[in-house]
């Protein structure tokens, strides 16, 4: 419990810290782009055109709704955080506690053997799988909050308002808007980053070395961002459907066309060259063959 109670607080503290960049990166996502694009030099040195970057893009918000402005959304979003926290801690001690093994349940498998780590992800995928449909519709009213910046809206100013709205407009699964792509990435993104990790310390790095750990430690934090990176996608699509059509200006045309479900949205996405889309918020290049719209703040 008291592990529980640290990771919680932890957790909130990366959560108030992270949000302002989780903010511009959605506005990205859904292609808000309220500045033109500037002349700059690239990661080269090269003169190009750029959008604007993270700390451009927070000192508009800051123009407009001040720095408190930077936080819409947080409140949903500390809930989903505290939430997700306790019952994936409470699944993955049942996983033990039942001791739970997927493969060669017969014999116990050897740490660092293929086997161990095949069981090990899987009690952390039904553990984050868990934590993640539970804690959706806090997700998707934190991402409904950040989008009214879009539009000047008003129409999700609280939590349990918010729940009251997204019921009485959608009915129960519209707190579930762009779940499964959302869970499709968070798996996909787990196996890639263990798997890569197995693979690189079994067959990459010799045990009798000294450091060994942190070299371990080093390969499954690349292997993260490698699987995050190839996961983007999944990321992009589960919150741009989370957003579409619910009334609010980001989520309707021009903005986004009406999807019907979120195969659709990628469909869209890959035709348009978007899959990318809010990935980096620096050095932020003009999309191929895009022209920016200044009424409308935005490339089409």
């Amino acid at each position: 419990m008291a592990d529980t109670c640290g990771q919680v607080l932890l957790g909130s503290g990366l959560t108030v810290l992270s949000h302002p960049l989780m903010y511009i990166k959605v506005l990205v996502q859904v292609g808000h782009e309220p500045l033109p694009p500037t002349l700059g030099r690239n990661m080269f040195g090269r003169q190009v055109y750029q959008l604007p970057g993270l700390f451009a893009y927070a000192k508009h918000i800051i123009k407009i709704d001040g720095k408190s402005g930077l936080f819409k959304g947080l409140t949903p979003r500390l809930c989903a955080g505290t939430i997700g926290t306790i019952v994936h801690s409470r699944v993955l001690q049942e996983c033990q506690e039942e001791k739970i093994e997927m493969v060669g349940s017969s014999q116990k498998a050897e740490d660092g053997s293929l086997q161990h780590v095949v069981n090990e992800t899987t009690k952390e995928m039904i553990a984050r799988s868990c934590a993640t449909i539970v804690t959706h519709p806090f997700h998707v009213i934190t991402l409904r909050c950040m989008v009214q910046f879009i539009g000047r809206e008003v129409k999700y100013s609280g939590v349990f308002d918010s729940i009251v709205t997204i019921y009485r407009e959608d009915g129960i699964l519209g707190f579930f808007a762009g779940l499964i792509p959302r869970l499709l990435g968070d798996v996909l993104s787990l196996w890639i980053c263990n798997m890569l990790a197995h693979f690189i310390n079994t067959h990459a790095i010799d045990d009798s070395t000294s450091h060994t750990g942190e070299i371990k430690n080093c390969s499954q934090a690349v292997t993260g961002f490698f699987a995050s990176m190839l996961t983007y996608p999944f990321v992009l699509v589960s919150n741009l459907v989370a957003v579409n059509n619910c009334g609010l200006a980001g989520g309707l045309p021009p903005y986004a066309a009406v999807y019907p479900n979120w195969l659709h949205c990628w469909s869209h996405l890959s035709r348009e060259g978007n899959m990318s889309r809010g990935n980096s918020l620096f050095f932020r290049k003009l999309p191929a063959g895009k022209m920016y719209a200044i009424e409308q703040k935005r490339f089409f």
